[in-house]
């Protein structure tokens, strides 16, 4: 499968909320408490159409909270998350998904009995009306096409030589691979993903960082949680660092690299 044929999202042409031009994703005044705890606090975000956007900070700063708010998973207290002109506060999982969001999770949550082959095939019937059978071997009317697609995001995700295997033989670094090309043929306008490198060994890694450029190629909007400053700088356009559920710095990789909050609060001299 080529570059040009990894699915990507479709160009939004909308412009809303505060004036930032093609703005895909708008975070507005979010605030969200556990137990008197604030998790977020004023968090103010926007991303822009086409770009890698990651979002960065210590354990416990309120990074993995932020996207479970944005995908419905928790009501905030306040403020609204918009995408693509939608207000999204106050949707399910469901709705939110339906509308072009996708997620890659930090523990990677795939069908461990099926076959590499049938976990891709489910979100891409899921999206179609009515009930579906889950044969993904057998050439019936309706789904040939959809196998077919299937089976060429695998090979993108460079998983060919594992299409009949079950989830559950594969390695992590596969199984996350796994998780992304469940995401990727849904052709999802924003795709999120919460430490997609995490517990991988570096040759995993540098194949992950590679596979995401090449998404990057295709105009794809994504949000990547990161603790690999390696991960975060060879794929991020803008940057927001979050510490103790607020946003202390926003901006592009070397204006990051080299703010003194920053360092302070998470990067270390060593780091940069």
């Amino acid at each position: 499968m080529a570059v040009a044929d990894i699915p990507t999202g479709e160009t939004s042409e909308r412009e809303f909320a505060s004036g930032v031009p093609d703005k895909v994703l708008h975070i507005d005044d979010v605030h969200k408490s556990f137990a008197g705890l604030h998790a977020l606090s004023n968090v103010d975000l926007d991303v822009r159409h086409g770009e890698t956007h990651a979002i960065i900070g210590p354990n416990g700063a309120g990074k993995s909270t932020l996207l479970n708010v944005c995908v419905g998973r928790l009501p905030p207290d306040r403020g609204a998350v918009i995408f693509d002109g939608h207000v999204l506060t106050g949707k399910t999982p469901h709705e939110i998904n339906q509308l072009g969001v996708a997620r890659v999770f930090q523990t990677p949550e795939v069908f461990l009995d099926l076959s590499v082959l049938q976990n891709v095939m489910v979100p891409a019937l899921s999206k179609r009306d009515g009930p579906f059978k889950l044969n993904p071997f057998a050439a019936f009317a309706g789904e040939t096409e959809i196998r077919d697609e299937a089976e060429a995001v695998i090979a993108s995700v460079g998983l060919a030589d594992h299409m009949r295997d079950t989830a559950s033989s594969l390695s992590r670094g596969d199984k996350r691979r796994l998780e992304l090309a469940m995401c990727l043929i849904q052709h999802p306008k924003l795709l999120l993903l919460d430490e997609p490198t995490a517990g991988m060994a570096r040759h995993d890694t540098n194949a992950t960082i590679d596979l995401l450029k090449r998404i990057k190629e295709g105009g794809m909007t994504k949000v990547i949680i990161e603790h690999d400053m390696h991960v975060v700088f060879s794929l991020a356009d803008r940057i927001t660092v979050l510490a103790g559920g607020r946003i202390i710095a926003q901006g592009r990789p070397e204006e990051i690299k080299n703010n003194p909050k920053v360092k302070e609060a998470y990067l270390g001299e060593e780091q940069v």
